[in-house]
């Protein structure tokens, strides 16, 4: 099956249709003639809840189709982790709300669905990736974790009727993050063993309910993205799209005492308050720290130059990038990601998710943000090619 590569759309700020019709119009449409000028682009659309309602009733759907088909954008996936408004001056914890527990959770998603629907040719399958959950702490309780899944279920017995009476395939994809309820692979096993496939809907749960793969997210969680991606598959868990990101690594066990000085005050760069940077740390013995954000990793060092650990930091930070300065990214992990979720011929969907740019460092600031987008759907085109993986869709 032709692979869909795509950019996700929520690096773009506005909740409401109006503003991401604006933004497809200002942005992407400007990355699709750098990167794809002949042929059609895949995006990963984010619609936020308003703008998901606003395209349930109406003539809206099939206009927003049109304008989309007229100018070329493949809307092959959806986001449906953020909720509301992404760009806000504070977002940290809010963005995991409504959980899954929620009856708004519920309700938006199956707006999703059944925009998504609407919005892809006949023939084409799509994906939605969703929250794990919840925010991890306070621990959530047993019926809590049951509610969630019953709202879960319900939607995979829409796709299941949507499937049954029109063959369009989509499926929901839960999203591992750092700091969740689900945040590491032994979580999703855990959560489908014990709270999904115990209802004997076995085939309907295996076949909708699918993982969002973030390379990113698994790098913060010094998780091998192999060892995560065929823990999945081996229990029979499908990852239904791969979000392509790159979190920040400070290597100070590598760097002289004076230079660890100088990767931890490049560090405080990236320590913005807006989104969440959750931040893990490893020691030399495999002995592992996890802060939920790098503020608070931050605030506990004493003396930078005695730093002998490794710290990943959830940032996504553009996937072209290797290095700067004393500090490096996980680049590298994308690499092995893509060659472990291809022995799967059914994993077909990459979304490019770098949505923080507006809040990078001066240093990494590109002065078109199209330019950069751009950049980083071409390099990662170019390692499709490498690795042999097969043609993009056209």
């Amino acid at each position: 099956m032709p692979l869909e590569l795509g950019y996700c759309t929520n690096v773009h700020a506005g909740p409401d249709l109006e503003s991401t019709k604006a933004n497809l119009q200002d942005h992407a449409l400007r990355v699709k003639e750098l990167f794809s000028p002949g042929s059609p682009m895949g995006i990963g659309l984010w619609l936020a809840a308003p703008a998901a309602a606003s395209l349930q009733n109406g003539t809206a759907l099939e206009e927003f189709r049109d304008w989309l088909g007229e100018h070329g954008l493949h809307p092959f996936t959806l986001n449906g982790f953020p909720f509301g408004n992404f760009h806000q001056e504070v977002v940290k914890h809010d963005v995991y709300h409504p959980t899954w527990m929620d009856e708004k959770r519920l309700t938006y998603t199956r707006h999703l669905v059944h925009a998504l629907d609407h919005l892809l040719p006949p023939g084409s399958e799509g994906s939605i990736s969703t929250l794990p959950i919840a925010w991890g702490s306070p621990k959530l309780s047993l019926e809590m974790l049951d509610h969630a899944a019953d709202n879960l279920v319900a939607v995979a017995r829409q796709l299941a009727e949507l499937e049954d009476n029109s063959g369009r395939l989509i499926y929901l994809c839960l999203e591992p993050e750092p700091g969740c309820a689900l945040q590491r692979s032994d979580d999703i096993l855990r959560f489908f063993q014990d709270h999904l496939l115990m209802r004997g809907e076995e085939h309907q749960v295996l076949r909708y309910l699918r993982v969002c793969h973030d390379v990113c997210h698994s790098a913060v969680m010094f998780e091998s993205q192999a060892d995560v991606l065929r823990s999945f598959s081996e229990a029979g868990i499908r990852v239904g799209k791969v979000q392509v990101s790159s979190a920040v690594e400070a290597r100070f066990e590598e760097l002289s005492p004076e230079n660890r000085v100088v990767a931890l005050d490049q560090l405080v760069g990236f320590a913005e308050h807006r989104y969440l940077h959750q931040t893990s740390t490893r020691q030399g013995d495999g002995t592992t720290t996890f802060y939920q954000d790098l503020s608070e990793a931050l605030d506990q060092v004493e003396d930078a130059s005695g730093l002998e650990e490794t710290w990943c930091i959830h940032f996504h930070v553009p996937v072209y990038l290797e290095q700067f300065g004393h500090l490096h990214t996980s680049q590298h992990q994308i690499r092995e990601c893509l060659e472990t979720v291809l022995e799967d011929p059914e994993m077909t969907h990459f979304e490019v998710e770098t949505y923080a740019w507006s809040v990078l460092p001066d240093s990494l600031q590109v002065g078109q943000l199209s330019d950069g987008i751009a950049n980083e759907m071409r390099w990662f085109a170019e390692l499709l090619a490498e690795t042999g993986s097969g043609d993009l869709r056209d």
